[in-house]
């Protein structure tokens, strides 16, 4: 097969750079002036009329040159600032500018004077550097600009590439419709939309390919690149309507990130997995075997909760697939609810509070009782359960706390031995217990019946840890003065209807699972789980993954990276080593931790690799997912 020679023709401004250099210019000689918004908002407008093909490129120019108010001195200081805002991917990939450089032109209706130094330093001389120059008066003001120029025409860049006669095939990448009019006159083979810093509709609509970085152009052309699989063709699917900060997060990494606001059933969830090489959900979904056998591209699924429960981790884990979860990013809105509810029960707020609304004044004293002095019982003393004893010991209360597993006591609490020693001391009991299935009715008629006459119950856990039944017989008798109830034992998997036998009951909270659904908490949540997600999907990291061995990896500078996710059986790393050596691969670091089920190795490698290697890594007995990050 022979291999088909490709001249590449870049646009300068929006392309190469992020911005358009004489609207930087603009902001840069109008600094100061009161007008400046005005005038720097109109040269944009005349810029994108000039892009766009709405006026002639020379009116375009003619305008916005009088409006700039710009001296040659300026240009030092334009460059300095242009340095800055190199396109990103454009930037990563310096490789390819470098080892491509005699195919690589540069054909803008920008300007020579600042294009020239930027693209030098990529490999660009001047003499492949198509582009307008400044004219100066005597003072250095720019005064205009070379008319006699063909780029200062309109289409001037048909007839530039038309004179440049360049053999083979001629691919245009730019972001503007008149970048595309070469592709439209015959002159250019391809045109490639760059959408990295713009996505102009007029350029995107007629594109042979829309680019929306380099990489994508690199991978269409199977050129050298930094990355090999371009992020905006990695897609992630959120669901829940979880924060926005997590879609902005992954979208601005360059991923392609689809939103959906609600959870979505097994049999929905098995057809919109497809494809998907991330998924992000909240505690409604549920991930099964039946969903993960779907999910043929599944890389990584993201809980933005606490709980894992409604993902099948073992299953996951033997597809090759990483779950992370956020297992501190609501611990303090879960508190202050737990404290808000102490606060309210002990007064029998909620009771007084009803009462008012149905028309009755009833100012009385009756079974209010202040905090202060009084037991809490805090069951499970987790992240949860010790930040609770902590500002519940601030308020003056006496805290108690009952863990399976020995935990450090904050502060004065005290650790009681069996679950019976804490309820049977405790005005108020807060469950914060994991979600074993061991734990259902952890709390039933024994247990309450083990508590004090009168005493609290709050569950900010699970909803299958208390026995609803039991709990509703507790308070109608008198037994538990009252209760606030933010999990139970069936949810609705969306906003709407919804009954518990809780309803109706005096000085009974009932919440709609809301104990971590806070902004702040959502917030953090959406900027912890993108961040597990990317380190994984950009790096390899599996740090803080729920189900899967840990690897905390250096920053990867030069290399290649391999990630071979395998089961645990004797002889995997021998073979994954023999194909290695076979191929005179040169290992720069390995990495490697296993648990009882799966192995994952990462493996560097200083060098361009045979693409056999991959195939011969697929190929090795045991592997269940491989991939390549650079």
């Amino acid at each position: 097969m022979v291999e088909v020679a490709r001249k590449y023709v870049f646009d300068f401004d929006s392309t190469l750079t992020q911005v358009e250099a004489l609207d930087v210019l603009a902001e840069m000689t109008l600094q100061g002036k009161s007008n400046k918004d005005e005038v720097v908002a109109e040269i944009q407008h005349i810029t994108n009329l000039g892009i766009d093909g709405e006026i002639s490129f020379t009116e375009s120019l003619e305008k916005r040159i009088k409006l700039l108010d710009a001296h040659r001195d300026d240009l030092d200081r334009l460059v300095t600032e242009l340095r800055k805002k190199i396109s990103k991917s454009i930037a990563a990939n310096k490789e390819f500018f470098d080892k491509f450089s005699d195919d690589i032109y540069v054909i803008s209706c920008g300007f020579k004077e600042f294009i020239d130094p930027i693209v030098a330093e990529y490999n660009i001389p001047p003499d492949r550097v198509y582009a307008n120059t400044f004219k100066f008066d005597e003072d250095g003001n720019i005064v205009g600009f070379d008319e006699t120029n063909v780029l200062a025409t309109h289409n001037g860049k048909i007839e530039c590439l038309k004179r440049l006669d360049l053999d083979g095939e001629v691919q245009v990448i730019g972001d503007g419709y008149s970048d595309y009019v070469m592709r439209e006159a015959g002159i250019a083979d391809k045109f490639f939309a760059y959408t990295e810093n713009v996505h102009r509709e007029k350029a995107a609509n007629n594109a042979d390919h829309v680019a929306p970085n380099l990489d994508e152009f690199l991978f269409v052309n199977d050129l050298p690149r930094n990355i090999s699989y371009p992020k905006n063709r990695i897609k992630i699917l959120l669901l829940e309507n979880v924060h926005h900060d997590a879609f902005e997060n992954l979208s601005e990494d360059g991923f392609s990130v689809e939103l959906v606001k609600h959870s979505l059933t097994e049999e929905e969830l098995v057809e919109k997995v497809k494809g998907i090489h991330v998924l992000g959900i909240r505690s409604k979904t549920q991930v099964t075997p039946k969903v993960l056998d779907a999910a043929d591209k599944l890389l990584v699924v993201g809980a933005f909760c606490i709980g894992t429960k409604q993902i099948d981790l073992e299953y996951a884990k033997k597809r090759g697939v990483v779950v992370f979860n956020a297992p501190y990013s609501n611990t303090r809105s879960v508190v202050e609810m737990a404290i808000g509810q102490i606060i309210m029960l002990m007064r029998n707020i909620f009771t007084r509070s009803t009462e008012l609304h149905q028309g009755q004044w009833n100012k009385t004293a009756a079974n209010a009782h202040e905090v202060r002095g009084k037991n809490l019982g805090i069951v499970g003393y987790g992240n949860i359960g010790k930040q609770l004893s902590v500002l519940a010991e601030a308020l003056g209360m006496k805290v108690y706390y009952y863990d399976i597993e020995d935990k450090l006591a904050l502060g004065n609490a005290r650790k009681c031995d069996t679950l019976e020693d804490l309820l049977s001391v405790s005005d108020v009991v807060s469950l914060h217990i994991d979600d074993n299935k061991a734990n259902k009715n952890f709390i039933g008629e024994r247990e309450i019946n083990q508590m004090r006459d009168g005493a609290h119950l709050i569950n900010l856990s699970r909803g299958f840890v208390v026995d609803i039944p039991a709990l509703v017989d507790a308070l109608k008798s008198g037994k538990i003065g009252g209760a606030a109830i933010d999990v139970y034992p069936t949810e609705p998997r969306i906003n709407g209807a919804f009954e518990t036998e809780l309803q109706g009951l005096p000085n009974v909270i009932l919440t709609p699972h809301i104990g971590g659904s806070t902004q702040e908490a959502q917030k953090d949540i959406a900027s912890f789980v993108p961040n597990k997600i990317m380190n994984y999907i950009n790096s390899g990291n599996t740090v803080d993954a729920v189900n899967f061995p840990n690897i905390r990896l250096p920053k990867q500078q030069n290399a290649h990276r391999f990630l071979h996710i395998h089961k645990n059986v004797p002889g995997i790393m021998a073979h994954i080593n023999e194909v290695l050596a076979k191929y005179d691969m040169n290992i720069t670091g390995q990495y490697l931790s296993t648990d009882s089920d799966v192995g994952y190795v990462i493996t560097d490698i200083d060098k361009d690799y045979d693409k056999e290697v991959m195939k011969a890594l697929r190929n090795v007995e045991h592997t269940i997912k491989f991939r390549v990050l650079y």
